[in-house]
């Protein structure tokens, strides 16, 4: 019975790694979503750095965008070539449903937990 156990545990986990979101990826689908056909990595890292006040490297902003494509909350596509990158083509990004989905449980966990909080809840 313990085997079992520890299978579907382990299970459980694999499946919540998938449709989970850590808080970096929550705030670039958050972006992604805020800019809409404007998403792309360098825009993602300039804005990013912009509303928190915290610097990004464009390694960070391309592999969580890649997690966040694997996860089905993004898709992406070549935009068309642009002068002020030499000609070369853009990789936007768009939300999904899921990743609309993902977002909106995450929001919702966090406002159950803060309206718990005693500090914060007026209790």
């Amino acid at each position: 019975m313990e085997i079992k156990h520890r299978i579907l545990v382990l299970q459980f986990s694999s499946i919540m790694k998938e449709t989970r979101l850590g808080e970096f990826e929550e705030v670039i689908l958050l972006l992604v979503g805020i800019l809409t056909d404007q998403a792309y990595a360098m825009k993602l890292a300039e804005e990013f750095e912009q509303q928190s006040g915290r610097s990004v490297s464009i390694g960070a902003v391309h592999s969580t965008l890649e997690r966040l494509r694997e996860k089905g909350f993004l898709t992406s596509e070549m935009g068309q070539p642009t002068a002020e990158r030499g000609g070369r083509r853009k990789r936007l990004y768009r939300i999904t449903a899921e990743g609309q989905q993902a977002l909106s449980a995450s929001r919702d966990l966090r406002m159950n937990l803060w309206s718990q909080f005693p500090a914060f809840s007026g209790q």
